[in-house]
């Protein structure tokens, strides 16, 4: 018989959804000199009017590798800021530079864990979307306990979303699909739509290599319920 879904309702003590495998090129270290302390958070809770200048919708992207989704948002959603959230250096000095070649003036860069940030800055309600695109699947069910979509972040985003506020997921692996659809119903807080493509992200990255391997994307839209 098929068990069901392993459902944490806490995080679990050491269990990270990344493992730092990289060493900086000196290019990487350059770009984050010059150019991170421009779009970095300040130090301590995320005010956003404080942070940015104004009061505007702010979108959290947690793990956005080299930014080509982040940036596409920030151009066309200038209305907004974005936050981009990433512990891969290389990858953050990459899109910093990316940002700064596009001129983007909404785009801002948290080289870190999403969650600690997400736990302990964000002020709850204060977001108006969450992206997650194409993350790290952990395929091997032993390391299932490692991936993003679980309850205890569910709850978190809930937490730190306004309501009707949005969580959209891209994913081209089924089974993190699967996982994310039998850990979102199981939570209960977000009225799922699939299918739906934002039509501002670019088709590269992940996202262009599942495709040439003939893989499916996922796209799940979850609205946080009122």
């Amino acid at each position: 018989m098929a068990s069901g879904p392993v459902l944490d309702h806490q995080p679990r003590e050491s269990v990270r959804t990344f493992t730092p495998r990289w060493r900086n090129r000196p290019l990487t270290d350059q770009r984050l000199a010059a150019l991170l302390p421009a779009r970095a958070l300040p130090e301590g809770p995320l005010v956003p009017a404080e942070a940015f200048g104004r009061e505007a919708p702010v979108v959290l992207e947690v793990g956005s590798g080299h930014g080509a989704a982040a940036i596409a948002y920030a151009r066309t959603h200038p209305e907004a800021d974005v936050v981009a959230v990433d512990v891969h250096l290389p990858g953050v000095a990459r899109m910093l530079a990316a940002a700064d070649e596009a001129g983007v003036g909404n785009l801002w860069v948290h080289a870190g864990d999403a969650l600690p940030l997400l736990t302990d800055r964000v002020s709850p309600g204060s977001l108006s979307a969450v992206h997650l695109f194409f993350p790290d699947p952990w395929p091997k069910r032993r390391h299932a306990k490692r991936r993003f979509v679980q309850q205890h972040t569910l709850t978190l985003l809930a937490s730190r979303l306004r309501p009707g506020g949005v969580l959209l997921v891209a994913t081209d692996i089924d089974a993190y699909a699967e996982h994310c659809r039998e850990q979102l119903a199981a939570h209960g807080a977000f009225d799922v739509v699939e299918g739906e493509r934002p039509p501002w992200r670019p088709d590269d990255g992940f996202e262009a290599k599942g495709l040439r391997r003939g893989r499916t994307v996922s796209e799940l839209r979850c609205t946080l319920r009122a």
